[in-house]
């Protein structure tokens, strides 16, 4: 009988799941699924031009006074995203002899890993290149033991649920100490945190962020970091003296979401660029603002055929009207609240260097760990998201 070994579980691993992996990253969350993607980023950065006006060189009556176009440079750098997974020996010989629970711990291990970094890139994609989750609202308690975890409430405008999981692994402010999430605590926007290695500096009045493992200011750009703000560079462009780099931001005021809203950011749009917005994310709760909203224009198609009538409450899929075309309105729980976005996919990209997935530049995806009983795997690579923002819009402030 053959027993498995390092050499077939690496060939076991590559050929059937690196497909499986690369669907996963693929398709797993909403804007992560839409964003385009290359993987052809060399070089230390890419410098890309963007036109800043039209160059003047016109007029009537007279011939008119040459003038040269000015551009834009926008820099792109990349930042190191990873996954890491480890995978027991013990477990690896426990089920040597049984073929299919190896595949499915080796899967589910695979797929977890896959999983969280897509879900980690989705947080991205809505981030804005810090890495934090939320801030501490000074109100805190515990000793951050496995028996008197922290228990730390965030504020209420920098609470997400969706950027709290458990067992993540976080840092406070700026220090290096590693912290667990044991428990979420949505109803009351609280987090507990156990710490595992250094000591955290957490008192009862801390009022720090909390941020991913690593990520304080590592994360690529996101939508936080590019679409909804005016102040800053994005890119090396200044936000604020370059109107024609600057997205479209609407406040409302916390007015409730509306059809006239939504036309108006639309057509905003439209007049900055000459193109529509394709795409438009928000909230759980402004969807459900919007779906109510819509209940009493619904009707009821009857068929000569039909026995019965049935009633039926929501509906399948929203779409806006915007001009000729329609945009889908589609839900990201790492949206806040009070927002919603309109985007234009086109112009966003996520560039990667080459190499992105599993690293396997040993000759082998599962590395045996030099100081424990077991083997890792990595998973992810360098990559920046490119969100140009003048063709994006974003309204802030909504009722909720």
């Amino acid at each position: 009988m053959t027993s498995y070994n390092l050499s077939s579980v690496n060939q076991l691993f590559k050929t059937v799941y690196g497909k499986l992996s690369e669907k996963i990253y693929n398709s797993e969350n909403v804007l992560l699924a839409r964003m385009k993607k290359a993987h052809d980023f060399t070089g230390t950065n890419i410098k890309t031009t963007m036109p800043k006006g039209f160059g003047g060189s016109v007029g009537s009556g007279s011939l008119p006074t040459a003038n040269s176009k000015t551009y834009l440079q926008m820099t792109v750098t990349p930042k190191k995203v990873y996954a890491r997974m480890l995978i027991d020996r013990e477990s690896m010989m426990a089920s040597k002899d049984d073929k299919g629970a190896f595949v499915r711990l080796l899967q589910e291990s695979i797929k977890n890993t896959v999983e969280s970094f897509a879900r980690n890139m989705e947080r991205i994609l809505f981030g804005d290149g810090t890495g934090a989750l939320g801030t501490m609202d000074g109100t805190n308690t515990g000793t951050g033991s496995t028996g008197d975890p922290f228990v730390c409430l965030i504020s209420d405008a920098t609470w997400l649920e969706a950027n709290f999981e458990e067992d993540d692994y976080v840092n406070i402010g700026a220090g290096t100490a590693l912290l667990e999430v044991t428990a979420v605590d949505p109803d009351n926007k609280r987090v507990s945190l156990v710490t595992i290695s250094g000591t955290p500096a957490i008192s009862a009045s801390s009022a720090t962020i909390i941020y991913m493992q690593g990520s304080k200011d590592n994360d690529p750009l996101g939508l936080s970091g590019t679409v909804a703000t005016s102040t800053g560079t994005v890119y090396d462009i200044n936000l604020a003296t370059e109107r024609r780099w600057r997205s479209y931001r609407e406040d409302a005021g916390d007015a409730e979401i509306s059809a006239d809203l939504l036309n108006k950011v639309v057509l905003q749009v439209h007049r900055k660029v000459g193109k529509y917005p394709n795409l438009c994310l928000t909230s759980y709760t402004q969807y459900t603002k919007i779906q109510n909203q819509l209940e009493d224009i619904k009707y009821i198609d009857v068929s000569p055929r039909d026995k019965e009538l049935v009633g039926r409450i929501g509906y399948k899929a929203i779409d806006l009207q915007a001009g000729p075309a329609r945009i889908p309105l589609l839900i990201s729980r790492f949206c806040p609240d009070d927002q919603l976005f309109l985007l234009n996919d086109n112009f966003m990209e996520i560039m990667h260097r080459p190499g992105f997935g599993w690293f396997d530049e040993d000759g082998t995806v599962i590395l045996r760990q030099a100081d424990s009983d077991g083997y890792e795997a990595r998973y992810g690579g360098y990559l920046q998201v490119v969100i140009k923002p003048a063709f994006q819009a974003n309204i802030y402030n909504l009722a909720t």
